[in-house]
């Protein structure tokens, strides 16, 4: 990144909610800006959001973490929504210290990066990725 630019999340959310969905190719996204349609490419993309992309993560490495916010807050229950998240969220009252950013994180996956809808069940691949806040940081699925 160059010197004196910072990360923009709304840019990467806008971008998103812009996405023109198509069957080919697969190695681009288009979005509708104004009244322009614009096609970029995995490397355009990125070099815009920062975001990293390349081999997708094996989803299935990540293990649940002893007494993690799956069982700490779950009772490590496979099945959580949304609602649920979001209440726990809202009860502010936390037994570890990152236990509140790790829950918004995971809303933020599922709301804003992967736009599944709030009646689905939260994938418990999920819940075991943010007890890892390293593990979280080298994700790189999203694209």
């Amino acid at each position: 990144m160059q010197r004196g630019m910072q990360f923009f999340g709304g840019l990467v959310h806008w971008l998103l909610l812009c996405e023109l969905h198509h069957d080919r190719p697969t190695d681009e996204m288009r979005f509708m800006l104004g009244k322009h349609r614009v096609r970029f490419s995995r490397v355009e993309f990125c070099l815009i959001t920062e975001l990293k992309f390349g081999a997708i993560s094996d989803t299935m490495l990540y293990e649940e973490v002893l007494n993690g916010i799956h069982q700490r807050y779950f009772s490590g229950r496979d099945l959580v929504n949304f609602t649920e998240i979001q209440a726990r969220i809202q009860q502010d009252r936390w037994q570890e210290h990152f236990d509140a950013v790790k829950l918004c994180l995971l809303l933020m996956v599922n709301c804003v990066l992967t736009r599944l809808d709030e009646r689905d069940f939260v994938p418990l691949w999920q819940l075991c990725l943010v007890d890892d806040l390293d593990a979280f940081d080298a994700f790189n699925a999203f694209l």
